[in-house]
């Protein structure tokens, strides 16, 4: 099953720290090796992003920036088992940004990507 973790976050106004960058390519790579991590990405600010909407019989398109609290700031792209070895991925990720970077705060939802066997007719 894959599963798309969507990282929105407010970040302070410091950039990374160095040895956060090296925790979260540390758990890239054993996600990698394990066969669960399939892409992973930054995201731009939604500043540079368009929303494509239809509603009431029109389309609309509407540039950013959007009103959200947080920026969505990155994606990674899971192949797993099961919803909750998804969900231990994405918290390990979490965890190293609440220990390696001070005031940091964000989450990251965790969605299935559904697949043909999702729209299998009933056996």
């Amino acid at each position: 099953m894959r599963y798309m973790v969507l990282l929105r976050a407010t970040q302070p106004g410091t950039p990374p720290p160095a040895d956060l960058m090296e925790a979260i390519a540390k758990l890239g790579q054993e996600a990698t090796v394990a066969g669960a991590l399939l892409d992973t990405a930054g995201l731009a600010p939604s500043a540079s992003a368009a929303r494509v909407r239809v509603a009431e019989g029109g389309l609309s398109v509407t540039d950013g920036p959007f009103t959200e609290s947080k920026e969505l700031i990155s994606y990674a792209l899971y192949d797993v088992r099961s919803k909750e070895e998804a969900v231990e991925w994405a918290a390990r990720f979490m965890r190293l940004h609440r220990d390696l970077w001070e005031g940091w705060e964000g989450d990251a939802e965790v969605v299935k990507v559904l697949g043909p066997e999702d729209f299998a007719p009933p056996a």
